[in-house]
Order: C-alpha cells, then sequence, then structure tokens
C-alpha cells in the first residue's frame, strides 16, 4: 500500500510505501495525479518518503510501477528520495538516465529538509 497526500496548493507529492507495492497502488496514484497534472501542467515535486524500499507484491506491480514513471516523469520537476535504504546512493545515477527532474536524496530522518529542498530552499 501506498499512502499519498497531495498538496493541491505547492503542486508536491508525498508519497509513503507501506508495504510491498502493488498495481492498485499505482492506479490509485494515477487517478490522483493525472487530473492535477492535466489542470496545472505538472507536478513541482514528488517526495517519496520510505525507511527502506519495500519492493513488489508482484510482478504485475512492479510492471505498473515502471509504467507510472514511465508516464509522468516528463511532468514532475523535481524528486526528493527520503530513505535509509542503501539502494538510495545508486538512485541518482541510474534514474538520471529515465527522467527529467532533479534527483535529490535525504536521510530517512530528514523529510523537513527534503520539504524545503523541493519549495526551493
Amino acid at each position: 500500500m501506498i499512502c499519498h497526500e497531495l498538496d493541491r496548493e505547492t503542486g508536491v507529492l508525498l508519497v509513503q510505501p507501506d508495504g510491498r507495492l502493488s498495481k492498485d497502488d499505482f492506479q490509485s496514484l494515477t487517478a490522483l495525479v493525472d487530473p492535477y497534472i492535466l489542470e496545472t501542467g505538472s507536478l513541482r515535486a514528488l517526495i517519496i518518503h520510505v525507511e527502506t524500499f519495500p519492493g513488489w507484491e508482484n510482478l504485475v506491480g512492479m510492471v505498473e510501477h515502471f509504467r507510472f514513471v514511465k508516464e509522468h516523469h516528463k511532468s514532475i520537476e523535481k524528486v526528493a528520495l527520503v530513505s535509509d535504504s542503501k539502494l538510495t546512493k545508486l538512485m541518482p545515477k541510474v534514474v538520471d538516465h529515465f527522467v527529467n527532474a532533479e534527483i535529490s536524496v535525504f536521510p530517512y530522518s530528514e523529510l523537513g529538509a527534503a520539504r524545503e529542498w523541493v519549495a526551493g530552499g
């Protein structure tokens, strides 16, 4: 399950995965962000706040995750990964080849710093 919150005033989407990621998680995110992107043109930022990467429920969940990234990466200006996962060290280098967004990584305890960064501070 992914808990999510879209601040419509700032254009910042906060996602907090809580367990393995599923197809339904990404369909729910799509239903939330697509109307906003159609209305405004983009999301200012995506903040992913997760202590460690939970993985996917199954192959379909993984495919939906990649589909969500493919269909939305051009509409997101900044991505803040707030996590203590070992994968965070690789993320900016790998993801930079697939997304247009500016990317920054923060320790899990630094959600406030990530919020400041996406706000431009």
